[in-house]
């Protein structure tokens, strides 16, 4: 699957509000308003998951040449994922959201 096919916006099933691809250079694979993902990869990237439950944001941990990232845990099978928070971006992660979870 291309990039330009990973990078599409969707409705987030939590909190429906509309979300626009990323614009830098990367794909969205969370909701920029309330953090939550969508259990749809086994490995990162692959988007061959069978889950589909709704990712919870868990956590925030700093990784040097990562940034921030966003810790997920599944809501039906309690599978965690890391997500690099986006940032530089139409549409960056709400930092509001970001900072209740330090």
């Amino acid at each position: 699957m291309s990039r330009k096919t990973e990078n599409t916006g969707f409705i987030c099933e939590n909190c429906g509000r509309a979300v626009l691809p990323l614009s830098n250079g990367s794909y969205r694979n969370h909701c920029p308003f309330c953090l939550f993902s969508k259990h749809i990869e086994d490995a990162p990237g692959d988007r061959q998951g069978t889950c589909g439950g709704l990712m919870a944001p868990v956590g925030i941990q700093y990784r040097a040449g990562k940034g921030y990232q966003i810790i997920h845990r599944c809501l039906v099978c309690g599978a965690e994922r890391v997500n690099k928070a986006a940032v530089d971006t139409i549409q960056p992660d709400d930092v509001r959201v970001l900072a209740r979870m330090i």
